[in-house]
């Protein structure tokens, strides 16, 4: 649908992108506003998947509702159970085994890899390259397949219990994660060796949807669009959690805030998680895999909140407990529609195709922006 508005003596073109439309990634409506091909402002219009995920905690006890985070941004739904079972671990007072916590990292620091591979491939598909996606699949690919044979889930992986983890590691787990780990730099380095100097995805990509430190403050942007302005801001060094004081990584950042810079931050992203991975796969130590948890699980009356650095940037939850079974109040901070509201700033004064462009070097989906 479309209209035609009159405003001093100009003409505007008001343009529906989305719900349908492939590119927004999910259910999506930009509402354009035009001047030819210019972009003189965007309206987003969310909550065609809302599902009202944070009322349901109220009805629910704090383990029956685990399952629930994973349906939000299901591209990670492993970092979304961190999330969660560590604001509950903070709300009780109990602290998850060491050998819970080094398995945590890698399963997060995996499907941190794994989102931004789909990320990658999907994006790339947007610009007009096919191949990428191919590519980036089968890498994702060996990744599911470790959290299929370690909890039997490939997409909403629900690998976390509170206070530690939902099983012990199977046979052969630390030797399927050193070969992914092995393997992947040199994949990565296809992926840039296709893209990186590709002369129409860095035209598409540089100059285009900048946003600056300033600006990504003054909306709350975190994660890699942030660390793209040149802001070195990564929970895992800022407030350590899981042990990641212990492991030796950079924080990847870039300074021009451009969706070319948050590719190439992605693309170091991944790089330091392998880092990550192979540093923890090769110390993991002995012991339980789950804490010492009531089955009737009562926090005292009190508040918590607890922020990751999620695959897409800062995830929080806060949590309050009024004694009882079940959260009297549970509210999500989710990195996908913080960063969406920076999209406004970004598409002025682009072109109708850059906006596909910014909207994927968000990186949202919509099951957390909506929720």
């Amino acid at each position: 649908m479309s209209a035609v508005e009159t405003f001093l003596d100009s003409n505007e073109l008001v343009l529906n992108m989305g719900p349908q439309h492939p590119s927004t990634h999910g259910v999506l409506r930009i509402i354009l506003k035009l001047d030819g091909e210019k972009v003189n402002g965007t309206e987003c219009v969310i909550g065609y998947l809302h599902r009202g995920v944070e009322k349901i905690a109220e009805a629910r006890t704090y383990q029956m509702f685990a399952p629930y985070v994973d349906r939000m941004d299901y591209i990670s739904a492993v970092s979304n159970g961190l999330g969660y079972c560590l604001a509950v671990e903070k709300l009780g007072g109990i602290e998850a085994p060491p050998r819970a916590q080094a398995v945590r990292v890698i399963l997060t620091e995996l499907n941190r890899i794994a989102s931004h591979l789909f990320w990658l491939g999907t994006h790339a598909l947007d610009i007009g390259a096919i191949t990428p996606l191919f590519y980036t699949l089968r890498e994702r690919e060996e990744v599911l397949k470790i959290f299929e044979n370690y909890c039997g889930a490939r997409l909403t992986t629900h690998a976390f219990r509170i206070g530690g983890l939902q099983y012990e590691l199977y046979e052969g787990f630390e030797e399927q994660v050193r070969k992914f780990c092995d393997d992947l730099p040199g994949k990565i380095d296809e992926y840039e060796e296709l893209l990186t100097g590709n002369r129409i995805w860095v035209e598409r990509l540089t100059g285009v949807g900048i946003l600056n430190a300033e600006d990504c403050k003054r909306y709350g942007v975190s994660g890699p669009m942030i660390r793209a302005a040149g802001v070195p801001a990564d929970l895992r060094k800022l407030q350590p959690y899981c042990g990641y004081e212990q492991y030796d990584f950079d924080v990847p950042t870039r300074v021009n805030g451009d969706c070319f810079d948050r590719y190439v931050v992605r693309m170091a992203e991944m790089r330091q998680s392998v880092r990550i991975i192979q540093q923890a796969a090769a110390n993991v130590p002995t012991g339980p895999v789950m804490a010492k948890v009531p089955k009737v699980f009562k926090p005292a009356i009190g508040e918590a909140y607890v922020s990751i650095e999620a695959p897409k940037g800062e995830l929080g939850y806060f949590i309050v407990s009024d004694g009882t079974l079940n959260p009297y109040r549970l509210r999500v901070r989710p990195p996908s529609l913080v960063n969406l509201q920076s999209l406004d700033a970004m598409c002025k004064g682009t072109l109708v195709a850059d906006v596909v462009a910014i909207i994927g070097t968000i990186d949202i989906v919509l099951g957390e922006v909506d929720r």
